[in-house]
């Protein structure tokens, strides 16, 4: 019927422009303004009619008494209401003040296109994903109580839903979401918000759900069908396609029992049953006989389930009745999985009278999947309060799927929850199994993970594994980075400090001597050397008196190897009784002793260049090497080690040749004055010079710290210790 407009298509568009701008204040405005938003459809002319005049009536009266919105209180939870109607959608967020509830903001949404076409409970899903989207900083601050007698807790857990409400599952899952069944509305200016009726909590009579399966069998495969009829139009559709061979019978009977799984897990306690199947529907019933040995088995499942209902009634109904979960077991039986995304899809791996039933072990309850398994199962929450908190937030993100938990991931959509011991069998598995390669700590924890399989500290414990792994240890390629920061050796005076050690063996010369003997003081770094036959510890006791405490006095420190010719004891019975202290390094690791270490490569250097075929004459041009050595500034204290010990630059053999300056210009009487003012002036030189080696110490250690890669050792640990001095037998042989 249409009628004379009273205002006109502008003034309802801006009419309706500002209505929108105060839907957070109007509750359902979506259904209230819908009779505006067809009018102002293009292409259609525009017809104020008595649905428009009705709307517009109940908008004017609505406005003269608005709703008070308050403001949330921090840390009290918030309680949202759902109501969906053929059309639209809306959403309450009330806080509940003692026993008054106030509103907070109000939402709603008009259906579009395929929305319109979704079913009960999906439009109520939708109702609470785009509330959280709308609300996110209300849902990112306040715990969410969910009130609603619809099953969306339920139906949100299943992982084999339809694609959309997958992707729905995981975006709620970042919140802090409840769930409750509803009770009644404690406040009159909510009281138009409520699409259908409602009752006080707790006194909600027992609501009986329909359940529709059926079975089906042909050359291409079986299937069932299975449809759940809750109350207010709440309808589930699962649909499953079996793996294995089934007959007719069987497939009815699989249909039956999974029909009545899903009804437990939606929370279902009373249930009426509805099958086209006469022999199945006979056997349960208990009017016909079962001789099958199988289907014996499946009416014994039946039975053990029916147990689990409050109240159970299974009747038989014409095919014709059961079309739709006819159609559900077809297309299980004929189209591949994932070709319909609306309804519930499911593979079974084989019959269910054979799938033994998981139950939690005491391991798993007893590790940290065992507050998540009790929430989820049970209901049952941790005595304190932040524990109990915590649990809830955690549990959003895990589901229990055959009495098992899995965890929702991002890498692929469930990972499998393990408990310690099963933990430890995958990462061994996983790490030098069949398909093991001995990878390290982190591709192994992303390679569990990309396996399907989760536990909080996957990281750590394949870490952990990888460097207890005695083939990783031993195979392993070798560290060159250095384990511990530089440790600087100072000397405080000249002469204070001495590093000794042995250098060859060399090709024989005159003498038989072939091994050299180097000292090197720290301070001033000047070096001694000697030829000698034999490395004994006499020699190394000659050594000593005659070439460092018969020329440069007697020394606090020398620095060696723990070589028997420097360990023996005439050696050490030497130094004691002339008060020297005796300090030893490792063999293995030179290192420790980088003075003398670094003396020897000089020395090395030195005769190798000047050498050319005969080898042999290394002890002639031994004086020479370190005749250079000594005339040569040093880096690290830019002095030459002459000047450091005499207090003068020495005159090298080319100015006797070709004259310099100084010495075409020489006065013998200044040139005593000056070298007596340079002996007196030494210390000064020196301080100086040992200033800036320790600045050149502390520049060299940072730039070897910042390569420095820490390996703490503690006593009792076990370590892989190679055998200085082994060859590899071959390349399949550790190192």
């Amino acid at each position: 019927m249409e009628m004379r407009s009273p205002i006109s298509a502008k003034e309802v568009q801006r009419l309706t422009g500002r209505i929108a701008s105060l839907t957070r204040f109007l509750p359902c405005s979506a259904d209230k303004n819908l009779p505006f938003f067809q009018l102002l459809r293009k292409n259609e002319k525009f017809c104020w009619t008595e649905e428009c005049e009705g709307a517009f009536q109940k908008l004017k009266e609505f406005l003269t008494t608005p709703p008070i919105l308050v403001k949330p209180k921090l840390g009290t939870p918030l309680i949202l209401y759902l109501a969906v109607s053929e059309k639209a959608c809306s959403s309450v967020l009330v806080q509940e003040e003692g026993k008054e509830q106030k509103p907070v903001y109000f939402t709603s949404k008009v259906l579009h296109g395929a929305e319109l076409r979704y079913q009960k409970i999906e439009k109520v899903a939708l109702a609470l994903l785009s509330s959280a989207r709308r609300l996110r900083p209300y849902f990112q601050s306040h715990t969410i109580i969910v009130r609603s007698d619809q099953p969306i807790r339920q139906v949100l857990q299943k992982p084999d839903l339809a694609g959309r409400m997958v992707t729905w599952s995981v975006e709620l899952s970042e919140f802090d979401i409840i769930f409750e069944p509803r009770g009644a509305i404690k406040a009159q200016a909510l009281a138009d918000f409520i699409v259908e009726m409602t009752t006080e909590k707790g006194s909600l009579a027992p609501v009986s759900w329909i359940l529709s399966v059926d079975g089906s069998s042909n050359l291409k495969g079986s299937g069932a069908g299975v449809t759940l009829e809750g109350p207010d139009g709440v309808l589930i559709e699962q649909s499953l396609r079996f793996e294995f061979k089934a007959s007719n019978n069987q497939a009815e009977y699989e249909a039956l029992v999974a029909g009545m799984r899903l009804a437990l897990e939606v929370g279902v306690k009373e249930l009426e049953a509805r099958s086209d199947s006469q022999l199945v529907t006979g056997q349960v019933t208990g009017s016909f006989q079962t001789k099958d040995p199988q289907l014996s088995k499946y009416l014994e499942e039946v039975a053990k389930l029916i147990q689990k209902f409050k109240s159970f009634k299974l009747s038989h109904v014409p095919r014709d009745q059961n079309s739709r979960a006819d159609l559900l077991a077809r297309l299980a039986s004929t189209k591949r999985p994932g070709s319909n995304r609306s309804v519930i899809q499911e593979t079974l791996a084989r019959p269910s009278i054979d799938q033994e039933e998981l139950l939690f072990v005491t391991e798993e309850l007893e590790s940290w999947m065992g507050d998540i398994i009790r929430y989820l199962k049970e209901d049952q929450l941790p005595g304190q309060e932040n524990e109990a908190l915590r649990v809830k937030k955690k549990a959003t993100k895990f589901v229990i799927i055959s009495d098992q938990l899995f965890k929702r991931g991002f890498s692929s959509p469930l990972l499998k929850c393990l408990a310690p011991k099963q933990a430890e069998y995958v990462i061994a598995e996983v790490h030098e199994g069949v398909c093991g390669s001995h990878i390290g700590g982190r591709a192994l924890a992303a390679k569990v993970l990309r396996a399907g399989y989760y536990w909080p500290t996957m990281k750590e414990d394949c870490a952990d594994y990888v460097k207890k792994c005695d083939k990783c240890q031993r195979f392993s390629n070798l560290h060159h980075a250095p384990p511990e920061h530089l440790s600087s050796v100072v000397s405080p005076w000249p002469f204070f400090k001495w590093g000794v050690d042995i250098l060859g063996p060399f090709p024989e010369a005159a003498g038989q001597v072939k091994f050299l003997v180097v000292a090197v003081d720290y301070f001033t770094k000047w070096i001694e050397a000697e030829p000698v036959a034999t490395i004994t510890a006499e020699r190394i006791r000659k050594f000593y008196w005659k070439k460092i405490i018969c020329r440069f006095g007697l020394p606090a420190v020398l620095v060696t190897d723990n070589g028997t010719q420097f360990a023996s004891s005439r050696v050490a019975d030497f130094c004691k009784e002339w008060g020297i202290k005796l300090s030893f390094t490792s063999v293995e690791h030179p290192q420790t002793n980088g003075q003398a270490e670094s003396a020897n490569k000089v020395i090395l250097q030195g005769l190798k260049k000047r050498l050319e075929a005969a080898k042999g004459l290394w002890v002639e041009e031994l004086p020479m090497v370190l005749w250079s050595y000594h005339t040569t500034p040093h880096s690290s204290t830019q002095e030459t080690p002459f000047k450091m010990v005499y207090g003068s630059d020495a005159m090298i053999p080319i100015e006797i040749n070709e004259p310099s300056a100084r010495v075409l210009f020489a006065r013998l009487e200044e040139n005593s004055i000056n070298l007596q003012a340079n002996l007196d002036l030494q210390d000064e030189v020196r301080n100086r010079a040992h200033v800036k080696e320790e600045a050149c110490k502390r520049r060299a250690a940072r730039r070897y710290d910042s390569k420095v890669k820490k390996r703490i050792i503690k006593e009792g640990d076990l370590v892989l210790r190679r055998k200085p001095g082994v060859k590899t037998p071959g390349k399949l042989f550790p190192h």
